[in-house]
């Protein structure tokens, strides 16, 4: 007596629907890679463009008025927005200093905050 070996339709379908969940897994899997990593590279610019301005304030060596003020900066072909926003603090030898970032798009990515003297 021979008995057929092989798969069912079934044992075919179901090992299918494995191999389909897991592409669709690791694809999605993949895809939050890139986007963490496009989100990383937009924040190490976006802190390059608030460092420049914050360290062009410091060199000027005057404490900067208060108000805000609007830059853009390039870095590696991009542009980004930004706006400075110097705060008065309790003490009038001292401002609070925020360079805000933004993308093309006008998503904030990035704050940094200094407090600077006149000195």
């Amino acid at each position: 007596m021979n008995a057929a070996r092989g798969f069912t339709l079934i044992e075919v379908m179901v090992a299918l629907a494995i191999v389909a969940i897991s592409l669709a897994a690791g694809s999605r899997a993949a895809s939050s890679v890139v986007d963490t990593s496009q989100r990383l590279s937009d924040v190490v610019l976006a802190q390059w463009c608030a460092d420049n301005q914050l360290t062009e304030l410091h060199l000027t060596g005057e404490l900067p008025s208060v108000g805000k003020s609007s830059f853009s900066c390039i870095q590696l072909g991009r542009t980004f927005k930004g706006t400075v926003n110097v705060q008065p603090t309790p003490n009038p030898s001292f401002h609070r200093v925020d360079a805000v970032v933004a993308n093309e798009d006008d998503r904030e990515l990035l704050t940094i905050s200094t407090v600077m003297s006149a000195h």
